[in-house]
């Protein structure tokens, strides 16, 4: 041992003595990094589901590059978790991994991999030596063994690792992706995905994704997200990310967070590491990715995609470099706006489902064959209850912080039956990334910010301050409006929300406009922006109807009053 703590319970010399459940067969799974341990957490219950013959423990292999976050993982799941060493005491009667570069003890026990992507696609450095590998190949001796099964999802890949691997015939298991059956699966939750993920019915989710290394999306377009969103209107457009496990692993959540720091402000939606990626790609309109899984996934269920990096570490013939192939590119320095307009109103939803049908082999079926064949593994005979079916994957939790300062461009003109204003907004933390400002007879710029932001160098300069929280009675709203003009002297306009839908906007040393908007258009925010819009056009504010457009949302009304009573 090293010093870490073995296990008594429920595998160990005297477990029987404290077990409640003595299982007939004991299953290890081995768990070295994050991807490949989510991966074995995500299928296996379904797996095994209430038989209680199989003893399950989670064996951690402490030495990859990426093994930051799998204790935390195992502990919050639950698991019973043994140090790898105590493996030579545990005799198990099968070895469960995602991850294919395990140090196996002795023995005679099956070794069951399933794979932690898509297929045998990329090539990784080589942690046991200088140069590189196929990803989801064992090492020699093991196969050499006769030990190691290899679970692959289409037949097409045994037939990959035959030209470079010929030890692995006979080694291989065709099961199927339970992880494609999930997405294609959770179809029908779309709209509960989108609503959690906070991304309303009229605005498109662009959803980044990245796997790891220098080749990755980030390794060559680290700013692409925050270019993203200052390119998409705010009203329009929600932009996400889903960052492979190992960069959270290898580099840690504070620097990534760091580096994203200004796209974070702006309001992008950070994937936490672990399973929220799944519910995000199925609520996406629009995915932008690189050479790895996630993209290939995407493009699978008939999602739009641009790819903006493919490394060389993609490995030809697989699906995944056709897909490479087929997919059109983005400039991430061009016109981002219009690219994805084009791309969502030129995709046709059959467009890469030739590349999926050579990655994904019986759909809806892998749970089902991979229960038989881990049975089968394990010597038991597999349960009387109906085989397991792929579930829709659970909802995601809120990942986005909110947005408290805006570059604001509104555009008025007049228009059959009166004026039209059209308002664009932008985060500020990333309005120095792309797009222009324009500030003339009819164009108005201005930075707006809510009370609660913290950078006081934004809130001393805003034109336009709203009060963000809950709704405020007249009497205090009006009190909050000359407080904060009287606080803030370089402000021009100050807006409280009073009621659903209305608002009251305070000029210094002006009138107080009531502003009421109707849909979205109850968001003080952007009847903020209104009233910004007419005073500076020179309309009269009182008794004023106006036509407001927001992005691609049809025209709304919103009505302005001057209030003579709260001069």
């Amino acid at each position: 041992m090293t010093g870490r703590t073995p296990l008594r319970v429920p595998v160990g010399q005297d477990a029987h003595r404290w077990s409640t459940f003595p299982g007939e067969r004991t299953l290890v799974v081995a768990a070295r990094t994050v991807t490949s341990t989510v991966r074995v957490l995500e299928a296996l219950p379904a797996l095994l589901r209430g038989d209680h013959r199989v003893t399950v423990v989670f064996a951690h292999d402490p030495t990859s590059a990426f093994d930051s976050g799998v204790l935390g993982l195992l502990h919050d799941a639950g698991c019973r978790v043994l140090p790898w060493e105590q493996l030579d005491d545990v005799a198990p009667d099968l070895i469960l991994s995602a991850s294919e570069n395990i140090d196996v003890p002795e023995g005679d026990c099956p070794v069951l991999v399933l794979p932690h992507g898509v297929g045998f696609q990329k090539f990784v450095p080589d942690s046991r030596g200088p140069g590189e590998r196929l990803s989801g190949v064992v090492p020699d001796a093991l196969l050499e063994s006769g030990r190691a099964w290899l679970a692959i999802s289409h037949p097409s890949q045994e037939e990959q690792l035959l030209a470079t691997h010929p030890k692995i015939a006979g080694r291989t298991l065709l099961v199927g992706d339970p992880c494609f059956d999930e997405l294609t699966n959770s179809a029908p939750m779309r709209s509960a995905y989108r609503e959690a993920l906070g991304v309303a019915e009229h605005q498109r989710l662009v959803m980044v994704s990245s796997t790891w290394g220098p080749t990755s999306l980030l390794g060559t377009q680290p700013d692409l997200p925050a270019r993203l969103l200052a390119q998409l209107p705010y009203d329009s457009y929600r932009v996400g990310a889903i960052v492979h496990p190992n960069v959270w692993a290898a580099h840690g959540s504070w620097t990534l967070r760091t580096l994203q720091a200004a796209a974070l402000d702006s309001g992008l939606l950070l994937m936490p590491a672990v399973h929220a990626w799944r519910p995000a790609l199925v609520a996406a309109d629009v995915v932008i990715g690189d050479h790895g899984s996630v993209s290939l996934y995407g493009a699978a269920l008939g999602t739009p995609l641009l790819l903006t990096a493919f490394g060389a570490d993609a490995v030809p013939g697989t699906a995944a470099h056709a897909l490479g192939d087929l997919a059109p590119r983005l400039d991430a320095h061009g016109d981002l706006r219009t690219r994805i307009a084009d791309v969502v109103r030129e995709h046709e939803p059959e467009r890469y489902a030739e590349v999926a049908a050579r990655a994904f082999a019986e759909p809806g079926h892998a749970l089902a064959q991979l229960r038989t064949a881990l049975y089968r593994l394990l010597g038991l005979t597999e349960p009387a209850s109906e085989p397991p079916y792929p579930l829709a994957v659970p909802r995601p939790e809120p990942a986005a912080t909110p947005v408290t300062a805006w570059r604001v461009t509104t555009d008025v003109h007049d228009e059959d039956g009166g004026p039209t204003v059209t308002v664009t907004r932008v985060p500020a933390a990333v309005a120095g990334s792309g797009g222009s400002v324009v500030d003339d007879s009819t164009s108005f710029a201005h930075l707006m910010c809510t009370d609660d932001e913290r950078d006081g160098r934004v809130s001393s300069s805003a034109s336009v301050i709203v009060r963000r929280g809950a709704e405020s009675t007249t009497p205090g709203a009006l009190r909050w409006v000359r407080e904060t003009l009287d606080r803030q002297p370089g402000s021009l306009l100050a807006v409280s929300d009073v009621r659903g839908r209305t608002c009251l906007a305070g000029f210094r040393d002006g009138p107080v406009v009531e502003a009421s908007g109707t849909g979205a258009l109850g968001d003080p925010q952007l009847l903020a922006a209104v009233v910004y819009a007419c005073f500076r056009a020179g309309l009269p504010l009182d008794d004023r109807a106006v036509t407001v457009r927001t992005g691609d949302r049809p025209a709304e009304d919103v009505v302005l009053r001057v209030r003579p009573d709260a001069r």
